[in-house]
């Protein structure tokens, strides 16, 4: 057996360990109010509860771009490049529930390694068959980027660091810059963008009862930079 294809078994047991993590666990849709000494309450910075149904989609994608890749492609060397930081994103993330539940800040810590490693595992995909390399994982780190901001945002006001209105700002500002330096080192890959572009769809609507219109305009303003350049980015290939 090839180092390769044990990298790929090693991927995809990662990919099914996560997978099943919010089963043997309490499951999560956002920090709670009572694990910080400043109370939360519908923290600005965090999306409606329907958003993080996007779980579903990356936890059935992932395993079957992990089964493909022990299947037919685990000598491929786009396959081969993206697989290491990958597995260390998803074997951290096997655990991120059990630490979220427990230690906001622990599991803020997680998040941002679990995006590095999710952006870094997109941006060595090869692009042979993208609908089963790249993107899963693009829709994987993009979610993640949205929600380290997330997280960064709800700790920074629930250690009364910043006010959960200022946190949600920078925040959200730091997602968007990320976002689109990432977008332009992978312009041609829109799942990145569309994974983040949903997260900021669910602060929008997290937002409206208020309204709370600088959170609101702030997530539509990145909504429509990411849209816009995906879609330059898709016609400047469809002109060559």
């Amino acid at each position: 057996m090839t180092s390769s294809r044990n990298m790929a078994i090693v991927v995809l047991i990662a990919t099914l360990t996560f997978a099943v993590s919010p089963i043997l666990t309490s499951g999560f849709n956002g920090f709670t109010p009572e694990q910080f000494p400043v109370v939360q309450l519908n923290p600005p910075v965090q999306p409606a509860g329907f958003a993080f149904a996007i779980w579903g989609l990356i936890y059935l994608w992932l395993i079957l771009s992990a089964a493909y890749g022990v299947w037919r492609a685990a000598d491929a060397p786009g396959w081969r490049a993206m697989r290491p930081p990958l597995a260390i994103s998803l074997i951290i993330g096997t655990f991120w529930i059990a630490a979220a539940n427990a230690a906001p800040v622990l599991a803020t810590v997680m998040i941002v390694a679990m995006a590095a490693a999710a952006i870094l595992s997109m941006l060595r995909a090869g692009h042979d068959r993208p609908w089963l390399q790249a993107r899963p994982v693009a829709v994987f780190a993009g979610w993640l980027t949205a929600a380290s901001g997330v997280a960064i945002g709800v700790v920074l006001g629930g250690y009364a660091i910043l006010s959960a209105q200022t946190a949600a700002i920078i925040c959200l500002l730091g997602v968007l810059c990320i976002a689109v330096a990432v977008q332009s080192a992978r312009p041609r890959e829109w799942g990145y963008c569309a994974a983040v572009s949903w997260a900021l769809f669910g602060v929008i609507v997290a937002n409206l009862s208020g309204p709370n219109l600088p959170v609101i305009a702030l997530a539509t303003l990145g909504m429509a930079t990411l849209t816009l350049r995906v879609l330059q980015s898709n016609m400047k290939d469809a002109d060559r």
